[in-house]
């Protein structure tokens, strides 16, 4: 950028609190990139959650894109980059809304996504997580000395950006047209297969070995880590390594046609709640450890703001929040469209005088709880990053207290009709605490990127608002698309459609299956104590591996137990990828150490971006002809090699993602001349 354009990048007259003059953040351009941005990418977030259970953070590659394509109109600075990654995360959290939602229509109550109503969950639960991370900010992000270790790296990101590392771009297109091609030859022509599974049986026990062929699902075990693959991997091995095979050896999933229907039944009707029960206790446990910390950051908040508008004004840009005040009178009227949604929801129940009590419950329930439990995502999502950070937990931590609570108050239902609607009101008062603290979590991510590149707090946090209302309006109709090209695995919307090919949409069915468990008193609750009693062991090895350093979540040994099995190996593989890496990588100096995190960074994200919008044009060519699979035409084209030659090609992926994160920046500076 040259002096000029540097020039007509500041705002005349505009100074922080030490007199300095700054480059421009908001501008008109990078808001509707930002737009464009976040539409992509909650596309493949919406897609690869649905078929996987798996959501990805979007900081980065959004970082990523801003640069590259801005260059093209004349360049920009690092202050407008980061607001772009900033309102294009939202696509990253916002689709979190998919862990409970479509239990809706699971039970029968939705039959597709209404869109109002989805549009104002997102929207009003988006907006409130907003708010509720801008008085968290001083305590969590600039008091407590956390890492936010995906914050940190989309910082590093905007950094090399700014210094002009332009192979960025190329290097996340590149994994992107990869990523498709493999999509495009698996889920939709169905040339190659898309994994590898068999189910073995010892006597009566049962034992079930997969994996995927996925380099989305690739991807994401690099984002996420070893320590997080490993913890993953310990799930799968109290899963599929114990409880399967206890259970059925004691007679559990007999009279099942065939045994990898048996394995299934049994996990997916009593194993997953064991993981179930594992989350709660690790969620519970983390809100009550983060009592202290949140009020000490709302009462310095408070004397922040208790010199008013004047008062704000002195202080340094780089520390200027919204006005607390402005915090507080928006939570409160956002409690209007709140109670608007609960009042058309709960229209045609019969509820006589109770609806109101209902609307009040439920308002009052999803702000409140809302508030603890974005804290405690915010807290998390600090010490163990975004893809870390417990959101799954929340959810069922939020389902099994609404579950318990509503029934309380509103008197058994009467009939298969009132169950449903008291299941159906549970899961919308979880999708609305779910998305209130995914966003809290991405704000706080992304107010430390901002710290770290010295940006204005309060811009970005209306950056994060514009990424909200974008992504509430497009979800509504992606998830129609996606229900009405592939369905739910227990909810086809049409006769004659592929189940093989339903989305598992694995979290809502699981949040659905103990809303409905506990309503109807048909839970097996020794299976959640179980959990709860294993959550318990773990807490305390998480807690004493931490002080040494290490990493190991209790919260996602439980995610292993309830994602399927294919879905968890494929991950592992990414993080054993990411520490070999890591391993080469230790030889080199620090920047080329930083260089090889980076390219790995932008490789699985590429990957992830890539399957995932294939996935939803299939998607769409799948409506538009009426029928499911419309492009498999290459369906046992190669016999019984497709296997194997799937295996090959990931063989493949694996060995370039490899090559290509552990390159020190000296032989990648090589290899491009």
């Amino acid at each position: 950028m040259d002096a000029r354009s540097d020039e007509r990048s500041l705002h005349p007259g505009e100074t922080g609190g030490d007199g300095s003059r700054h480059i421009a953040e908001i501008t008109l351009r990078g808001l509707l990139l930002g737009a464009v941005i976040t539409v992509v990418f909650m596309t493949a977030n919406l897609y690869m959650g649905l078929k996987t259970g798996v959501t990805f953070s979007t900081s980065i590659p959004a970082a990523m894109l801003s640069m590259g394509l801005l260059r093209l109109f004349g360049g920009s600075g690092i202050l407008e980059n980061n607001i772009v990654q900033t309102q294009g995360s939202a696509a990253g959290t916002l689709c979190n809304v998919i862990l409970v939602l479509p239990g809706l229509v699971l039970i029968g109550h939705w039959h597709g996504f209404p869109f109002w109503q989805t549009t104002a969950v997102c929207l009003v639960g988006g907006l409130i997580g907003l708010v509720y991370s801008i008085p968290l900010r001083r305590a969590l992000v600039m008091g407590a000395g956390l890492p936010y270790p995906e914050g940190t790296a989309a910082a590093e990101v905007l950094h090399a950006g700014e210094a002009g590392d332009r192979g960025g771009l190329r290097i996340l297109l590149g994994a992107a047209g990869a990523g498709g091609l493999i999509g495009l030859a698996t889920t939709g022509f169905r040339l190659l297969a898309d994994g590898l599974h068999t189910t073995l049986a010892a006597g009566p026990a049962l034992f079930r070995f997969a994996t995927g062929f996925s380099p989305a699902l690739v991807g994401v075990g690099y984002l996420v880590g070893l320590g997080a693959c490993l913890a993953l991997l310990a799930g799968v091995a109290l899963a599929w390594g114990l409880a399967v095979p206890l259970l059925t050896a004691f007679g559990d999933g007999t009279g099942t046609a065939g045994a990898e229907k048996a394995a299934r039944a049994v996990w997916s009707e009593k194993v997953r709640l064991i993981g179930a029960g594992i989350i709660a206790v690790g969620a519970i446990w983390t809100v009550a450890s983060l009592g202290r910390s949140i009020l000490g950051s709302i009462r310095s908040a408070l004397r922040a703001a208790r010199g008013g508008g004047h008062a704000l004004r002195q202080l340094p840009r780089q520390e200027r929040d919204l006005p607390i005040t402005w915090v507080a009178g928006t939570a409160l009227l956002l409690a209007l469209p709140l109670a608007w949604l609960f009042f058309h929801f709960s229209a045609g129940a019969e509820l006589g005088g109770m609806r109101f009590a209902l609307i009040a419950f439920a308002t009052l329930f999803t702000v409140g709880f809302g508030f603890l439990m974005a804290a405690a995502c915010g807290y998390l999502a600090g010490l163990l990053g975004s893809s870390s950070s417990p959101i799954s937990g929340i959810g069922i931590l939020t389902t099994l207290l609404a579950a318990l609570l509503l029934p309380l108050m509103l008197g058994r239902a009467a009939g298969p009709e009132g169950e449903r609607f008291v299941v159906a009101a549970v899961l919308l008062l979880s999708a609305i605490v779910v998305t209130t603290a995914s966003i809290a979590n991405d704000n706080l991510q992304d107010l430390k990127t901002g710290q770290l590149v010295d940006a204005t707090p309060w811009r970005q946090q209306l950056a994060l608002a514009a990424g909200v209302g974008v992504g509430a309006l497009v979800i509504a109709p992606l998830l129609d698309l996606l229900y009405n090209a592939y369905g739910f695995v227990g909810a086809l919307p049409r006769e004659g459609m592929d189940e093989a090919s339903a989305l598992p949409a694995p979290q809502a069915a699981l949040m659905t299956q103990i809303a409905g468990g506990i309503v109807r008193g048909e839970l097996p609750w020794s299976m959640v104590a179980t959990g709860a009693g294993l959550g318990a062991l773990l807490v305390a090895l998480e807690t004493h591996l931490r002080r040494g350093g290490r990493s190991f979540p209790a919260l996602t040994v439980g995610i292993g137990m309830y994602l399927p099995l294919e879905v968890v190996v494929t991950i592992a593989f990414g993080g054993l990828v990411g520490w070999l890496a890591e391993r080469r990588l230790r030889k080199a100096g620090e920047a080329e150490r930083a260089g090889g995190r980076r390219r790995g960074v932008l490789l699985a994200s590429g990957f992830l971006v890539g399957e995932s919008v294939v996935g939803v044009l299939l998607a769409a060519a799948d409506t538009l002809s009426g029928r499911s699979a419309s492009l498999a035409f290459a369906v046992d084209a190669l016999g019984g090699a497709g296997p194997w030659l799937g295996l090959a090609v990931f063989l493949l992926v694996l060995a370039a993602f490899y090559r290509i994160a552990s390159r020190t920046d000296e032989a990648g500076r090589r290899g491009n001349t």
